[in-house]
């Protein structure tokens, strides 16, 4: 990756982190939306459309530089072999998501089923696959960035869509630390828009309150999933119906 499309991406990052909209943008620049989205598209930023941009952020153009040089040294993505290399290999991938989410090395042990010799081969492949850094007697520190994502439809997202979609909505959510909220209604696009925005803060709440709980004794957490959906939808078996 370029080094402007390198600023670009950390400058998109922020926009998205801060709940910062394209419209929002547009409005800013006194551009239109369509324009602003060309701008990013093409990577198309003069150093005062930049600034101005930055100026949005409340930030200077050394900052987002930094910011930048920050997360070059994380991954933010793996590619489709290395995505391919994980789903093979199933107790691989369930380490990589256990040192996700904050487990140490010693917790593995005690809970799952990994001998000690097993567990560095392991913790070997994650680090050549940048997941984390190992240090000596099985220290680790994680090598994503907070915008880390598995790919778009790419092997670990079918996997989870296989195997573990089904089994997560597989209850009545009526038990302890159990919600479900289902709604359905007609929507304007700017209301769908505002919701759209709140639900990415809502994601980001999650990952504060992660980072936050890392601190608490293991024993007093628990594992838990949210999973947040929103889209254009209607039910398939009402739909035979329609005119």
């Amino acid at each position: 990756m370029s080094q402007k499309s390198a600023l670009i991406t950390t400058l998109k990052r922020l926009l998205k982190q801060r709940g910062i909209t394209y419209k929002e943008v547009a409005s800013s620049l006194q551009l239109s939306e369509a324009s602003v989205k060309r701008l990013f598209s093409k990577q198309d930023f003069s150093l005062q459309r930049l600034d101005d941009m930055c100026k949005l952020l409340d930030i200077e153009i050394s900052d987002l530089s930094d910011e930048m040089l920050k997360a070059q040294s994380f991954t933010s993505e793996l590619s489709v072999e290395q995505e391919s290399f994980l789903v093979s290999d199933i107790r691989l991938l369930m380490l990589a998501q256990l040192l996700m989410d904050h487990w140490t090395c010693d917790q593995i042990l005690q809970v799952y089923d990994f001998e000690a010799l097993e567990l560095v081969q392991y913790l070997a492949s994650l680090d050549k696959l940048k997941i984390i850094d190992l240090y000596p007697n099985n220290r680790v520190k994680l090598k994503i960035s907070r915008d880390f994502s598995w790919l778009k439809g790419g092997p670990i997202e079918m996997f989870f869509k296989q195997h573990v979609q089904s089994d997560f909505l597989n209850s009545h959510f009526n038990g302890p630390g159990e919600i479900r909220i289902f709604q359905t209604g007609l929507l304007s696009k700017a209301s769908h828009a505002e919701l759209s925005r709140k639900i990415k803060h809502l994601s980001l709440a999650f990952e504060d309150a992660q980072r936050s709980d890392e601190a608490v004794e293991f024993d007093d957490k628990y594992g838990t999933s949210m999973v947040i959906a929103m889209r254009p939808w209607k039910l398939a078996v009402f739909e035979q119906f329609r005119r």
